[in-house]
């Protein structure tokens, strides 16, 4: 099997590259996770993959000031590098130019912490609290220039609770979101996933309990 080389990009602790790792220790999932890069030399999630053997690196954000185009270039040189096939967005807190996502159509992926297309950006789980709704989750996208915009591969779903603070609905989010993004990874890495008209559609045999994330499913007739 010709397992699809992947990149996780990282800002900090790196809680959802810890799954995908996890994930891709089985040989028969069709991603190998070949690069950890973050944009923070700081970032915990460096040590974490240098420990599961896993190669790094860092391109330094600050070092560029101002600069974005430059600082895209350096990074996309690190990926070419490692003869990277797909990119996995994991807590990466830099907005991508239109350029650096042109160089990977619908191979670079990303996870949201809310049933988008409410609640794009920042603080999520709080807005969700104040406005009301009764139900939150996470969402794997392909990332297109617009922010929190690209067809959707796989979503999941938790009810809000009565009582819920902002940590706890954003811990019932995370353990959901550690579920969809190595389901959606392995979906896109296997060739399943095409864009049609702007939606993912997925091919092939699935799981039952998987098929609940899944919103372009296509299903066989029994």
């Amino acid at each position: 099997m010709n397992r699809k080389r992947t990149a996780i990009l990282i800002s900090g602790r790196g809680s959802n590259m810890t799954a995908l790792i996890e994930a891709a220790r089985d040989a028969r999932y069709p991603a190998e996770i070949a690069l950890v890069l973050s944009n923070r030399p700081d970032a915990a999630g460096l040590q974490r993959a240098a420990e599961a053997g896993i190669a790094t690196a860092i391109v330094d954000h600050k070092a560029y000031g101002k600069d974005r185009a430059a600082f895209e270039h350096a990074l996309q040189e690190v990926l070419t590098a490692h003869r990277i096939e797909l990119v996995c967005l994991a807590g990466f807190m830099r907005i991508l130019t239109a350029w650096f996502v042109a160089q990977w159509p619908e191979r670079m992926l990303n996870i949201h912490p809310a049933l988008l297309p409410a609640f794009k950006g920042l603080d999520t789980h709080r807005r969700a609290l104040e406005a009301g709704v009764r139900e939150h989750g996470a969402t794997v996208h392909f990332v297109v220039p617009e922010m929190d915009s690209g067809p959707i591969i796989a979503r999941a779903r938790v009810p809000v609770l009565p009582d819920d603070t902002e940590d706890a609905l954003a811990a019932r989010v995370l353990a959901m979101e550690h579920r969809i993004y190595p389901l959606a990874l392995k979906l896109v890495a296997s060739g399943r996933v095409r864009v049609s008209d702007g939606r993912c559609v997925i091919a092939g045999p699935c799981e039952d309990e998987d098929a609940l994330f899944l919103p372009g499913l296509i299903k066989k007739p029994r």
